[in-house]
């Protein structure tokens, strides 16, 4: 093309480029102020103005300062050297320290083991497209899925190892406790922890890097605590990230010392032949410490419940009661708190598009009202769809942490519906990715206690308002059933009882949770119901499963206090007061007798899931709150009699 052509040549130039030199060149944009490509891929990060770097490096400082102390052998007595930063740019960052001594602490010059001779990288507080990148290049089986999820691998274990979970009993925890029959506090002495502890200290601080999240628990501001994680992985960096409360850049710089530091190097296996070890895992709490050591396995949902189970001491401490439970609230700030086990649907109902969600599943109860433990939520994500939970699927996005999924190996699109790895496949987000998640998580005091049964016998009414003493009873026990199968095809209701719904995560004796609830239920006006979402004209197998539409009618009519202005009649055998009508719900469904054809089944079946509860009942029955038996006496009398 010819430079008259009608188009105008480039200002400067004898055409489309320079010719002067008798080449032509491409000089149409501004050259970049870089030699080379690693000058060029520098200019992408935002510089920090000299007086905030100050700042910046003192700041880092104090936190290299902290983390060293956490990370302090206790046998050697010191912390390991430490420099922030990838070791990626490894020769960058250790000049930096050997030239500026603030950027490192000071340490012995005796070496006397190899640790001493070597830096660890801390990445601290990262963001979770830091963690994405890290958890990429570096940890296998990590992969961006279509909907942007971060998906990984939680190794061996793909749940909680409840069996291989200890707690030191010593001079203080051995009379606050809940020990013995039906506890889920397994005891070890303090210096088997100690040798725990020291091995995974060990582990930690051999490797190259590792990661430090310092955030919060509890959206109380009055009485949440300071939580510090140290791991080795990006995806239980990045899991913590989601599942604690995130401290803003203020209130990171003002964080000091942790409340609580858990040590997860969960890559390498405990000592079998350490004592009160039973498997090469082993997950150790430490309340006098304050510290949490996980050794042997990598799934992440240990820090999360081991956590909750330091709630579970911490804050009856101050007498706030902690909830294993899921919490709304109205558009008039009345809020309910749904307890319930695996399969009750617990988090179907809470998850209420009409109401506020505050939290999905951990709660304190204070002077101040409800507040959510958590900053995330941890799904169930099997045979998860967009139709059946809406806001779960839409929070599955860039930022979440979905474990042990199975993906489209082309598309990177989640097969919800694959079992491969485990049934137990998991979506971990910040709450804020739920649309209609209540910021800050906290509420007023509850107005509703709606405790949650799936009850495969048949023989439990749909609603039934409960006294304080029958709250009391019926939250110790935490009773559902569960239908099991066998290779033949019997199948028939077995039950399950987990103390205060959460048995596992508990380390007092449930008595005095559930004392403090009818306290606190008492003090504030809330009223106790219990909801069955099991099956009505029959057990499993004869009878169906309650509609949801009907179990969603009655917890609208919890919710608007319709429930509280209606007629009630009782029950026999479990004394329960059910009321004779329910908007959009037939009468008939409300007492279950009137639902099953035979009448003398249905006598029995009662009898029987009354002796069950009996049972598992003897457990709690002579423990003494404050040295008197009157509550423990009146709590066991709200339960079943036998009676028609």
């Amino acid at each position: 093309m010819a430079a008259n052509d009608g188009l105008a040549p480039w200002p400067g130039s004898n055409g489309y480029g320079r010719e002067e030199d008798g080449m032509c060149h491409d000089d149409v944009s501004t050259p970049v102020r870089a030699n080379t490509v690693d000058e060029l891929h520098s200019l992408q990060r935002k510089p920090v103005g000299a007086t905030a770097a100050s700042r910046v490096e003192e700041r880092h400082r104090q936190q290299l300062q902290s983390i060293s102390a956490s990370l302090a052998s206790l046998t050697r007595g010191t912390g390991p050297k430490l420099v922030k930063g990838d070791p990626e740019r490894k020769k960058e960052m250790i000049g930096k320290a050997m030239t500026h001594h603030h950027q490192h602490l000071t340490v012995p010059t005796i070496c006397v083991s190899d640790s001493d001779l070597k830096f660890t990288h801390v990445l601290y507080n990262l963001s979770p497209s830091e963690l994405y990148e890290h958890a990429i290049k570096y940890e296998k089986g990590s992969f961006i899925t279509s909907s942007g999820a971060l998906a990984t691998l939680s190794g061996a274990k793909t749940g909680r190892s409840p069996r291989d979970k200890r707690v030191v009993k010593d001079e203080t925890t051995a009379d606050e406790l809940w020990w013995g029959r039906g506890s889920p506090n397994i005891e070890m002495d303090e210096h088997t922890f100690l040798i725990n502890r020291e091995r995974a200290v060990d582990y930690l601080i051999s490797l190259d890097k590792v990661f430090v999240n310092d955030q919060f628990l509890n959206w109380d501001p009055e009485n949440r605590i300071k939580v510090r994680i140290i791991s080795a992985r990006a995806y239980h960096s990045l899991f913590m990230h989601n599942m604690c409360i995130r401290p803003t850049h203020k209130e990171l710089e003002g964080f000091g010392e942790p409340d609580f530091t858990i040590y997860n190097a969960g890559q390498f296996p405990c000592n079998r032949y350490t004592h009160y070890m039973t498997s090469s895992t082993s997950v150790d709490l430490n309340l006098k410490r304050k510290e949490m050591v996980i050794l042997g396995t990598q799934y992440a949902g240990e820090m999360k419940k081991g956590l909750f189970s330091v709630m579970h001491y911490l804050m009856p401490q101050k007498q706030i009661l902690s909830l294993h439970s899921g919490c709304n609230m109205g558009k008039d700030g009345d809020v309910a708190l749904f307890f319930g086990l695996s399969g009750t649907g617990k988090t179907t109902l809470s998850t209420d598009r009409n109401r506020i969600l505050i939290g999905d599943d951990e709660h304190c109860w204070s002077d101040n009202g409800i507040s959510n433990i958590e900053g995330g939520c941890y799904a169930k994500c099997i045979d998860l769809s967009q139709e059946k939970e809406p806001d779960i699927w839409d929070a599955i996005k860039f930022g979440t942490v979905l474990e042990n999924v199975v993906f489209d190996e082309h598309s990177r699109e989640v097969d919800y519906t694959e079992k491969s790895v485990t049934e137990n496949t998991r979506a971990a987000y910040p709450i804020e990715y739920i649309a209609n998640a209540k910021i800050p998580c906290v509420g007023p005091h509850p107005k509703n206690v709606i405790l949650l049964a799936c009850d495969a016998f048949g023989v439990l009414p749909p609603v039934s308002k409960l006294s304080l003493p029958q709250t009391m009873y019926h939250f110790i026990s935490g009773y559902t059933a569960l239908v099991a199968g066998t290779e033949d095809g019997i199948k028939e209701p077995q039950a399950t009882f987990s103390a205060c719904f959460g048995a596992a995560f508990i380390t007092l004796h449930p008595t005095r949770y559930a004392a403090m609830l009818a306290d606190k239920m008492r003090k504030h006006g809330a009223t106790g119901w219990l909801v069955n979402t099991g099956w009505i004209g029959g057990s499993y197998g004869v009878g169906e499963r309650i509609s949801l539409k009907y179990t969603r009618k009655i917890i609208d009519a919890i919710h608007s206090g319709e429930l509280l202005n209606t007629s009630y009649k009782t029950t026999g055998v479990f004394g329960l007061d059910i009321p004779t009508e329910v908007e959009g719900v037939p009468s008939e469904l409300l007492d279950p007798i009137n639902t099953w054809e035979d009448k003398e089944s249905y006598k029995m079946t009662l009898l029987k899931l009354a002796d069950l509860f009996k049972r598992n009942f003897k457990v709690f029955a002579n423990y003494k709150i404050g040295g008197a038996s009157d509550l423990a006496d009146e709590i066991a009398a709200a339960g079943p009699n036998f009676c028609f």
